[in-house]
């Protein structure tokens, strides 16, 4: 070969290798070889284009990093985007380079994605801040205090380093904003669960509930995930003036399912069903002649009806108040008075009692009155007289008048 010959194929060959440099432009995405690791950035070489460049600490991860080691080494081939030109210096390199842009470019991409479709996501709480929590999903999201839970939270402290699911809000790219809410996958996930439960209930079930909420109409019992209520009057047997009375927050109860409305989501309870009637065993418990303690609850014209058991009223009637004699109950009783009453008759089948206040009381001593002397009446000792001698001297006398 001729050295013109030669010559010609090297120019060749310089021509191929200038055309074949590709042009570095800010905004273009690259593959970079890191060359060098120092304290505070990475050093590239950026592939096809013959020139080195830098990325800074900060623009290596999207999450703060410490030790660069930790991200990098020397030989790895990383996806950049190309921030700015910092001129044709080769011992700092051409061009600032970011890995951290091109990774949130792509997160963002997907977290589009996601919200589109309505996904949930899953990330962790990295920070608590004034007014709500900070998490990592690759870029930066916030979650409002008032998304956190369906419930008030007095202290977030504890959700730092939790790992959460979250319903996409809010997002503009363009502006790194990105809104969660956690409450709102809570708020979904119990209306699923709702759903379920409802399900699984029937009317006259038996189930076991835990106190949620006391109102002075009812309690409101949580079933595992939906409340039912039960109304003052389903309490127990007994009045019961207000539900605080005889139940409180976080008591464990057992309840009968009266109705249920699924529409509605609404479950009607009872916890008196699932307790022993009052009128259960009374005729052992109040059996003919046995004294009981009571009180008076009402009175009427015609007698007083005294509970003896809780839920449990016998009548005393007017006859069976007193030995003297009264026109209505008010002259000797009144409503709340404790007595002691005697019971008279039982009959369990229509819950009745016969009760008797004057049983108890001893009956006062009455005046006899003289008994009167029959005109004729024998002596009670043999006086020696027969009854024809009496009767004869007096008709003798009456024939005599007569005559």
């Amino acid at each position: 070969m001729t050295e013109d010959k030669q010559l010609e194929n090297s120019n060749e060959t310089m021509e191929d290798v200038i055309n074949s440099v590709q042009e570095v432009s800010v905004g273009d995405i690259v593959k970079g070889e890191v060359l060098a690791i120092e304290d505070k950035q990475v050093v590239v070489g950026i592939e096809g284009a013959g020139v080195e460049g830098v990325v800074p600490a900060k623009e290596l991860s999207t999450t703060q990093v410490e030790d660069i080691n930790e991200l990098v080494k020397v030989g790895d081939i990383l996806d950049l985007v190309v921030i700015t030109s910092i001129g044709k210096d080769k011992e700092n390199g051409s061009y600032l380079l970011s890995k951290r842009r091109l990774d949130a470019k792509k997160v963002w991409e997907e977290i589009e994605q996601d919200f589109e479709a309505g996904k949930i996501i899953e990330a962790p709480v990295t920070n608590v801040v004034k007014g709500g929590l900070v998490v990592d999903v690759g870029v930066r999201g916030f979650v409002p205090a008032s998304m956190v839970e369906d419930h008030f939270v007095d202290d977030f402290s504890e959700y730092k380093g939790q790992t959460l699911t979250f319903k996409i809000i809010e997002i503009e790219p363009s502006e790194n904003r990105l809104i969660l809410s956690h409450k709102a996958v809570v708020e979904a996930e119990k209306e699923s669960k709702k759903k379920d439960i409802l399900a699984e209930l029937h009317d006259g079930d038996i189930v076991e509930g835990k106190v949620a909420r006391l109102t002075d109409f009812g309690a409101f019992i949580d079933l595992g995930g939906i409340d039912g209520l039960v109304h003052v009057s389903e309490i127990a047997h007994q009045h019961v003036g207000k539900p605080s009375d005889v139940l409180s927050v976080g008591d464990d109860v057992k309840v009968k399912i009266l109705s249920i409305n699924p529409d509605e989501e609404r479950v009607s309870l009872s916890i008196k069903e699932t307790l022993a009637g009052p009128w259960e065993d009374i005729e052992n418990k109040a059996a003919a002649g046995s004294v009981l303690e009571g009180t008076v609850k009402r009175l009427t014209s015609f007698g007083a009806f005294v509970e003896v058991f809780p839920g449990v009223e016998g009548l005393v009637h007017i006859s069976q108040i007193s030995h003297k004699h009264i026109a209505t109950p008010h002259e000797v009783l009144q409503e709340g008075d404790a007595v002691q009453v005697k019971v008279l008759e039982v009959n369990p089948e229509e819950h009745r009692i016969a009760l008797s206040i004057k049983a108890l009381e001893a009956k006062p001593e009455s005046k006899e009155e003289p008994k009167e002397v029959e005109e004729y009446e024998l002596p009670e000792e043999n006086t020696g007289f027969t009854m024809g001698d009496i009767l004869g001297d007096a008709l003798k006398g009456q024939d005599s008048d007569s005559e």
